[in-house]
């Protein structure tokens, strides 16, 4: 708190580290002003708890940024402003006994404040303060026992403010380090925090401080995006913070709300990274069915980069269950790379989420053709794929393949007669999707 200063009396005992001094500053007006301010400051020592109440009163009145802590805890404050006067104060007459001591005071200052959040400015401000108080004091009390003295503390004075200086320093320095540790530890707090919620492991009477830690609603409808890169990319893991565009994403116009948020919420698993995507509306509120599309749409992922988007859900309790379907997306995404809405792809998340029963569709379904030369079978399904793709139109497949329409119905009925199936027949038709789906994201 408010601090005194190490005058040049402390070269003179020999505890400043500085070099000596010209010898032509060591005069006897050096000694007698010593001696001049060691009566002064022993009168202060003795009139500590008065000098204490003075500067309490002079920091409620003229420095905002103590008022709240000095209203919520008056004795806390008057004993840290006693505490550091003393030790300065003491530090005037006896610099090698008090300077330690003074420097570890100002220090627990520095960082105690920095924990109340007390601006580092009205700190400091409150060490001048104090400086200023003890100085004038030394001066008054000087004076009333014998003016002529006043003139030796101008030997002291600039030695009195560089230890104020000092001080101002040590306590910025102990503040800063303190707001390190802090914002460490907050931001430790909040991916453990992060990595609870999505990993579904947060315990519900955790959720509201989970809410209030990471400025989110409780209830409110949110999604998780996957992030993850190729399968033999040149990433083999999951990035901290994904190459995405993803605040673009997340700005006021792309369907999330207008107010203020903090930044996406990150939390990186050994497979893919997780953000937590705040959505537009409120419980029971179904939003913006595009939402989720125009999240993807606005993503600016860089080749070799696979994102899902899971489906929406209500209430930072449910995350666990969004970031599994988030998962899902991701394995429903194309091995080349791509962005996958959940809700657009529901039959290939049915293939994904049970990759057994998805082989064995496929090989029931599509086996016939493995016997069939590899070029051959190739043709058949890529043919059958555009055909579902466009719709059941022999005319628009044919325009994609890049062959007249015919072509494509003699491919079509080639692949039903090898495989038992009929196109025509919806049951077959929902197969042949299922497990063009599976052996296109699963293998053969």
């Amino acid at each position: 708190m408010p601090q005194v200063v190490r005058p040049r009396f402390a070269v003179l005992h020999g505890t400043h580290p500085a070099a000596p001094l010209p010898q032509r500053f060591r005069s006897l007006a050096d000694r007698a002003a010593v001696e001049v301010l060691h009566r002064a400051a022993r009168v202060l020592v003795a009139s500590l708890p008065v000098l204490t109440d003075r500067l309490v009163e002079a920091l409620y009145e003229q420095e905002p940024g103590y008022r709240a802590a000095i209203d919520s805890d008056r004795a806390e404050v008057w004993q840290e402003v006693h505490h550091s006067l003393r030790h300065n104060v003491g530090s005037l007459i006896q610099p090698r006994e008090f300077r330690d001591a003074a420097h570890r005071t100002s220090r627990w200052i520095g960082e105690i404040r920095a924990e109340q959040g007390v601006p580092l400015d009205a700190v400091l401000h409150a060490f001048r303060m104090g400086g200023a108080m003890v100085w004038q004091d030394l001066v008054d009390e000087t004076a009333r026992r014998d003016p002529d003295d006043v003139r030796l503390l101008v030997h002291v004075a600039a030695d009195v403010w560089n230890f104020v200086d000092e001080h101002c320093g040590i306590v910025a320095d102990a503040y800063r380090q303190a707001e390190r540790r802090l914002s460490w530890r907050r931001e430790n707090q909040q991916r453990l925090m992060v990595a609870a919620l999505l990993d579904g492991t947060a315990r519900i009477a955790d959720v509201g401080e989970a809410a209030a830690m990471l400025g989110l609603p409780e209830q409110g409808r949110y999604a998780v995006l996957a992030v993850a890169s190729t399968p033999g990319g040149p990433q083999q893991q999951a990035p901290a913070r994904p190459p995405l565009n993803l605040p673009a994403a997340l700005s006021p116009g792309e369907g999330l709300s207008t107010a203020p948020a903090p930044a996406p919420l990150w939390h990186t698993g050994p497979d893919a990274a997780f953000a937590i995507l705040r959505l537009t509306g409120g419980p029971g509120d179904p939003g913006d069915p595009g939402e989720l599309h125009a999240i993807a749409a606005a993503l600016d992922a860089p080749a070799g980069t696979r994102a899902g988007i899971g489906s929406a859900v209500e209430g930072l309790a449910a995350l666990g269950d969004a970031r599994r379907l988030a998962e899902t997306a991701l394995r429903a995404c194309p091995a080349s790379g791509g962005t996958v809405v959940l809700d657009e792809h529901l039959p290939d998340a049915l293939v994904v989420s049970s990759p057994a029963l998805g082989s064995a569709l496929a090989d029931r379904v599509l086996g016939p053709l493995d016997r069939l030369d590899p070029s051959d079978r190739d043709v058949i399904l890529e043919t059958l794929t555009a055909w579902l793709d466009a719709d059941g139109s022999a005319q628009r497949a044919g325009a994609r393949l890049y062959c007249h329409r015919n072509t494509v119905l003699n491919r079509l009925r080639r692949f039903e007669q090898l495989t038992g199936r009929c196109l025509t027949r919806p049951r077959d038709a929902v197969e042949v999707s299922l497990a063009l789906a599976a052996r296109r994201l699963l293998g053969p």
